[in-house]
């Protein structure tokens, strides 16, 4: 069985951090209504959705993939790229604690988002990145090298986080925007590559076979279908606003 880690958005996502993007209005109302219908999404496909409440004094919360990286055999906590975010982490820690018995946790100064964290099957692939460093690569291989996890440090550039620029769509294949991060750093897999007008169309979220999936993005979205993607479709745009995206909403592992 799988289960959600979810986080309602904060009233205050209108001062969230902003790297690649200028600052446009946020309505938190229609932000919070597709983050309901992302969290059906997920229930329909089959997980259990843990939703924490909002925290009002933390804009960026909502965005939980960003707290950890949960793994089968342990956690890793990180310590995020920016300093407004380093205190969510807190609730996530005693959220994670029934299910992961062994919590890794980044030290000062390293810092690591986890929307910078791609992990394929034994592979671990993590974007070098304004949030990211090779310091939390290294204690990352240290952790995780006792069970079998081979960590790749792949350089990021023009957006934000790793899976801004690629995501896991089927077992082999990744869905990649490679002006954004370079094909030759995965290995033994194949790509299917956005449509150049669609730059922010590489992110999805894979639960199974099938993935959810932002309908800002319909001509990516044509190349998903014709390669057999199975996806559920859900508006993002909203939280886009704030450089999120539909991975960045939950943290999904198995118990």
């Amino acid at each position: 069985m799988f289960i959600a880690i979810t986080r309602e958005v904060s009233r205050s996502i209108i001062h969230c951090e902003l790297t690649h993007l200028a600052r446009s209005p946020i309505d938190v109302a229609r932000a919070r209504s597709q983050h309901n219908q992302y969290e059906s999404a997920l229930k329909h496909l089959g997980l259990a959705v843990l939703s924490l409440p909002e925290a009002p004094a933390l804009p960026d919360s909502v965005f939980v993939e960003d707290t950890a990286l949960v793994l089968d055999e342990c956690a890793v906590i990180t310590r995020p790229g920016a300093d407004s975010r380093r205190s969510e982490t807190e609730d996530i820690v005693k959220s994670l604690a029934p299910y992961r018995s062994k919590l890794f946790h980044i030290q000062a100064p390293a810092r690591v988002d986890g929307g910078d964290i791609l992990q394929v099957g034994k592979h671990i692939y993590v974007g070098l990145s304004t949030r990211s460093d090779t310091n939390a690569v290294e204690q990352m291989q240290d952790f995780l090298q006792p069970f079998g996890y081979e960590l790749h440090a792949v350089i990021v550039t023009g957006c934000l986080h790793l899976k801004s620029a690629v995501t896991q769509v089927a077992e082999d294949t990744l869905l990649i925007n490679p002006v954004w991060a370079d094909k030759n750093n995965f290995i033994g897999v194949n790509f299917i590559e956005v449509d150049s007008s669609e730059p922010y169309a590489a992110n999805a979220v894979m639960i199974g076979e099938t993935i959810i999936y932002p309908t800002a993005f319909p001509k990516t979205q044509k190349r998903l279908d014709k390669a057999g993607i199975p996806m559920v479709t859900v508006d993002a745009d909203e939280l886009a606003k704030a450089e999120g995206a539909v991975t960045c909403c939950s943290l999904i592992f198995r118990i």
